[in-house]
């Protein structure tokens, strides 16, 4: 897959111009467009709703963009909540899916109507106790060994999310007996997939799993919630997921299983993040030093607080230098930042354009887990995000933090008294 910039060298340089780098920028309409892909790809499920996964960029304008989509919110958290209340996101368009779930979490996502999705059957009992159980649960299923996972998310029978099937069972059996009469289901068990038949597999496994829990239990769920995970070409001799072909896939197990045995309609849900945002964010930065002792170094303006995923997974995002792409890539670099850790690096051993000082490099695919995976070791501070809207114009939607927003919940005056 050929990685191409959404702007030219004399348009990013003039972006430079009003805002410093490093900093993230989105491209809007290649964004809106792919949702847009994504929801007429499962348009034959009449109730087919992608909840956008606000932990992969959460920003109230990304979300209030994918809302007017009819996009809901994947939540894990308070402020998670919060930010899709005020991009205007509430009720039933909220999934709050979340672990180790504190009580005023779950009492917000029962003041905003959302879908409580519940990650352990322990919770039944806090959750009434903490905020009420509502009309509509669902739980997260784990299949064990059943399905594989892969090096981020981890084996699904050594992760530490959902119910095992013998406890979705009890689970359920224990929401009826207590009045609970709507239902849902959920899974999430691989992250950045990029094999399309490993969503059809996750399909047949929970309409399978469907069915046994409505012949024992009597159960006619709402929604299955196949989770997120689809994965995004972040190397370029990668292809993207065929997202026609994994929905025609997991129509005709829909047809064989659920329609087949009355369980019909259904309503699918995906949680997707990285998918939806992830290749459409670009990290702009400049060369700014250069060190020549065992290896090149060539050192950003940016950091791993910028972008993490390259020294938390050893994660690939590929890099253009603007003005240079056509040129011989034959000066090998590891390219840098400024942290005192030694897994502050882009890309190690990359080939690149020889680089000068003030050279301008995009970092590819950093519209999700980029910026919201963000920290302030070494009291850097976070860059601005900007939106690159459909006609060329150019909005920051988050400014750079100050030493003032860094300093702002340390309470200097106790310095007095030591």
């Amino acid at each position: 897959m050929n990685k191409t910039l959404p702007f030219s060298k004399t348009q990013i340089e003039n972006i430079i111009t009003n805002y410093p780098t490093p900093f993230h920028i989105y491209d809007e309409a290649a964004m809106l467009a792919n949702a847009q892909k994504f929801k007429a790809a499962f348009a034959w499920n009449a109730g087919f709703k992608e909840f956008y996964a606000v932990k992969a960029n959460p920003n109230p304008v990304l979300i209030k963009l994918l809302a007017n989509c009819d996009f809901g919110c994947d939540c894990s958290s308070y402020p998670e909540l919060v930010l899709a209340e005020k991009a205007g996101v509430t009720g039933e368009n909220i999934m709050f899916t979340s672990n180790n779930t504190a009580a005023y979490e779950f009492q917000k996502a029962r003041e905003l109507g959302a879908i409580i999705n519940l990650d352990d059957i322990s919770h039944i009992e806090f959750l009434e106790q903490s905020a009420g159980l509502p009309d509509l649960i669902s739980f997260r299923y784990n299949p064990g060994a059943l399905k594989e996972g892969n090096a981020i998310i981890g084996h699904p029978e050594e992760a530490k999310y959902g119910l095992t099937e013998a406890q979705l069972f009890e689970g359920y059996k224990l929401l009826q007996q207590k009045g609970v009469r709507r239902f849902g289901i959920h899974t999430m068990v691989a992250s950045n997939e990029l094999n399309g038949d490993y969503f059809v597999e996750t399909a047949d496994i929970m309409f399978n799993l469907i069915i046994k829990l409505h012949k024992e239990l009597g159960i006619r769920f709402e929604f299955v919630n196949l989770g997120g995970g689809i994965g995004i070409p972040y190397r370029p001799e990668q292809q993207p997921v065929d997202i026609a072909a994994v929905s025609a896939g997991i129509k005709q197990k829909y047809e064989d299983l659920i329609e087949k045995n009355g369980l019909a309609p259904l309503k699918l849900y995906f949680e997707s993040g990285r998918y939806i945002a992830g290749p459409y964010g670009y990290l702009v930065t400049r060369v700014q030093h250069f060190k020549h002792t065992y290896r090149h170094y060539a050192g950003l303006d940016a950091s791993m607080h910028n972008l993490m995923r390259p020294a938390l997974y050893g994660a690939y995002h590929h890099l253009s230098v603007v003005g240079k792409e056509h040129e011989a890539h034959n000066t090998i670099y590891d390219v840098t930042g400024s942290l005192c850790e030694n897994n502050d690096k882009f890309a190690i051993q990359r080939p690149l354009p020889k680089l000068e000082i003030g050279d301008i490099v995009v970092i590819h695919d950093s519209g999700a887990h980029g910026h919201s995976m963000g920290f302030n070791y070494n009291a850097k501070l976070r860059s601005a995000e900007l939106l690159l809207r459909p006609n060329g114009d150019v909005v920051q939607i988050r400014r750079p933090e100050t030493i003032d927003d860094y300093f702002a919940t340390l309470d200097f005056t106790q310095l007095s008294k030591f």
